[in-house]
């Protein structure tokens, strides 16, 4: 992986970033990466329009998702997915599913909101090209109407961080099933910014180590075949950790930016390959 430039983890405004996968195909074109993947949330309605982008500027791109999952203990978990066939049939009720419970979430977050007087309304989201609702969408629209200074002051615990906005929850798939999703259509599962992991012990601690590996050795046993390594929230010591954990259970080792924004050039930078 050394000596090529990739980025495993990108967001359109197929989900909740800022740029169309034409834009970001030809972005990362002209930063000269070698090999992308667009991974939007629980959809890959972007595929068509960045496959057409990348074959005009001889882009390599591969198919890409990322699912937010749970495990059976209720620990959450979001999965990548790469390489698979976004025909499958399988895949494509699978996300029709997925879409619908987000739909339903929206509705009671969007009420929530209104009770607790913010004047949003469903109009007032400028959603991706498949009308995309995630709390970014809501936070953007918060911002415009003047709510808020900027998106990050929606997520606090006065807005949708407040006990009665995290109490309203999209029902998540189990996390074997979106790896088996996955490998059903012939792709690569592999757990995102695993230090993202909540009720594990302290972020970082040797707890958090060791209970995160355990996880991990249940996953692959259920078809993982990577781990996302570098992320920009995990510094280099946390990604050699991973690194060490994705040699020992044999998974493929990944990075990606996470990127939202306009301009790819700023994309959040990972720790240094060795």
């Amino acid at each position: 992986m050394q000596g090529n430039k990739v980025d495993y983890h990108i967001h359109t405004t197929c989900s909740d970033g800022a740029s169309t996968p034409a834009q970001i195909i030809k972005q990362a074109k002209e930063l000269q990466y070698d090999e992308i993947a667009i991974t939007d949330h629980d959809n890959v309605e972007g595929w068509a329009e960045a496959k057409i982008a990348a074959e005009a500027v001889e882009m390599k791109i591969i198919t890409g998702i990322e699912i937010a999952t749970e495990t059976e203990e209720g620990i959450g978990l979001h999965i990548l997915g790469y390489r698979f066939d976004p025909e499958c049939e399988e895949l494509k009720e699978f996300l029709a599913e997925m879409l619908r419970r987000r739909d339903e979430r929206n509705e009671r977050l969007i009420a929530e909101l209104q009770d607790m007087g913010y004047d949003i309304t469903f109009d007032d989201l400028e959603t991706g090209k498949n009308h995309f609702i995630g709390k970014p969408v809501i936070a953007r629209a918060m911002e415009a109407k003047g709510y808020i200074g900027n998106m990050k002051e929606a997520f606090g615990r006065e807005i949708l961080g407040s006990d009665r906005c995290r109490a309203i929850k999209k029902e998540k798939p189990l996390t074997a099933e979106a790896i088996g999703i996955i490998a059903a259509a012939g792709g690569i599962p592999v757990l995102a910014h695993p230090i993202q992991t909540r009720g594990i012990g302290q972020t970082g601690s040797e707890e958090f180590f060791q209970n995160i590996e355990k996880i991990i050795a249940r996953l692959k046993k259920q078809g993982l075949k990577g781990l996302e390594c570098f992320h920009p929230d995990q510094n280099e010591e946390q990604s050699a950790r991973f690194v060490e954990l994705a040699e020992k259970y044999h998974l493929h080792i990944t990075r990606g930016s996470d990127f939202h924004g306009e301009d790819f050039s700023k994309a959040d930078p990972t720790a240094a390959y060795r």
